[in-house]
């Protein structure tokens, strides 16, 4: 099995982004760009990754801090051949270099599986597209037997080599002891001033190497990005990809082309999601789950049979089997509702279990704190669990009915089968089957008078 060194090439501006942030590091389906091609190339066996940078390289250094890569800086973007020789003193004397590009997120692994096993330690691929429109791009040029003879470049090439459909993605593997020999003889003599990586072809034919080509069939797989156009529409490719797997899994879509994923989805049978989704990190669906209408869920665990209704969001949550959740419902880091526990419209929860069969049905915020079995939260109830400083917890115990417009400042304990009646502000604990009332006396006055505006003037 023969060594990997990876190459990312990363060091362009991308003027044509209008953007303070490196091309690299816009994002599609929610990762950077470059995050994409870094995690296709983790999937390789036996490899190392280098990542030549120069713009904005403190902001790429930090996005890849985490990772088992090392970063290598151009000073000058002076063509491609200069920026893989920046490289070249990390790479091993006996691997094969596998180029790859930061702005060409959508390559697959099997492309990448491909190309390298047409590599070898005498010979170099090179991965090709025959596109509709090869404006722009680099040529392949053939013999009359269908072997390669170079890349031309766009901007160099003679109008009948212009009219040529298959094009150089640019992504090339080459034996690295041949780099070492070939990188220093490319010469900046065309019409962009530059070191052309593309040239190693025709000096590998000279040395008698053989060059070998794989075809990419998926032009969109190996398109770059230069402006947020091109960006828009690979993250339309990216979305119908995405979309296209989970049809064919199983997974009922209500519109794929109104549908986003943004990290990874794991999903049971029978799951039906509607239009505008989108779903982010790590999102796990069990079996006969609904999703309504623009809702957000990222980072969360939907138990079986659960019903998300429409504008709902989740986030970092763990959700039961059988729950009901939503519309307008907000969901956020550290809940955890157990089986057939129901959340309604306009309620936020943070932080909180909610036990079985417990419900908080309408205009409510519970903040810190744990439900109980059978807990009912009236309309209009919140937690007061932040005095400005710390926070504090409230407990419910099981089959707690909390009326409506009822604020518990923590912390504060209702134990199980206690009442709280509506209207009230509970700031002590309530012992098992008490009833708590905390509100003001009602007084009424009679012949009271509301205040009268007084009639306007006349201009």
């Amino acid at each position: 099995m023969q060594t990997i060194n990876v190459v990312v090439l990363a060091a362009g501006k991308g003027t044509r982004m209008f953007s303070s942030l490196p091309k690299v590091l816009h994002k599609l389906a929610g990762r950077p760009l470059l995050q994409h091609v870094l995690d296709t190339a983790a999937q390789l066996t036996d490899t190392t990754t280098q990542i030549v940078i120069g713009h904005g390289a403190d902001l790429v250094r930090q996005v890849v801090a985490d990772q088992k890569v090392n970063c290598v800086v151009q000073e000058q973007q002076l063509g491609t051949a200069h920026a893989v020789h920046q490289a070249l003193p990390h790479l091993e004397q006996h691997a094969i270099a596998l180029v790859l590009y930061g702005d060409v997120p959508l390559v697959q692994v099997s492309t990448l599986d491909k190309l390298l096993k047409a590599a070898g330690q005498n010979s170099i691929a090179v991965l090709t597209c025959n596109v509709a429109n090869p404006t722009g791009l680099g040529r392949i040029v053939r013999n009359e037997n269908d072997e390669i003879l170079a890349i031309v470049e766009h901007k160099d090439a003679t109008a009948s080599q212009k009219a040529i459909k298959e094009i150089n993605t640019g992504m090339m593997a080459i034996p690295v002891h041949r780099l070492r020999q070939w990188l220093p003889r490319i010469k900046s003599n065309n019409t962009q001033g530059e070191y052309y990586l593309t040239d190693i072809v025709e000096l590998a034919l000279a040395d008698g190497c053989q060059v070998h080509t794989s075809v990419c069939d998926d032009e969109q797989e190996v398109a770059g990005i230069n402006n947020r156009l091109q960006l828009a529409e690979l993250e339309r490719h990216f979305q119908q990809r995405e979309a296209r797997k989970l049809l064919l899994g199983g997974v009922t879509l209500r519109d794929p082309s109104r549908f986003d994923l943004r990290g990874t989805l794991t999903a049971g049978q029978d799951v039906e999601i509607d239009i505008n989704v989108i779903l982010s990190g790590t999102v796990s669906l069990g079996s006969n789950v609904i999703i309504g209408a623009n809702c957000e869920l990222k980072n969360c665990q939907i138990g079986n049979g659960t019903v998300i209704n429409a504008n709902s969001i989740i986030e970092d949550a763990v959700i039961g089997n059988h729950c009901s959740i939503g519309p307008f419902a907000r969901i956020r880091p550290g809940t955890e509702l157990a089986d057939e526990a129901r959340v309604g419209n306009f309620v936020e929860i943070k932080k909180s279990k909610i036990g079985k069969n417990s419900k908080v049905n309408h205009l409510s915020y519970i903040g810190d704190s744990e439900l109980g079995v059978g807990v009912n939260i009236g309309a209009g109830t919140i937690t007061c669990n932040y005095d400005g400083v710390n926070k504090f917890k409230t407990v419910l115990g099981d089959n707690v009915f909390i009326g409506s417009n009822t604020a518990l400042v923590a912390p504060v304990t209702v134990a199980s089968g206690a009442t709280v009646a509506a209207g009230s502000v509970i700031t002590k604990d309530v012992a098992e089957k008490q009833l708590a009332i905390a509100r003001g006396r009602q007084s009424n006055f009679d012949g009271w008078v509301r205040p009268q505006k007084l009639p306007k003037k006349p201009d």
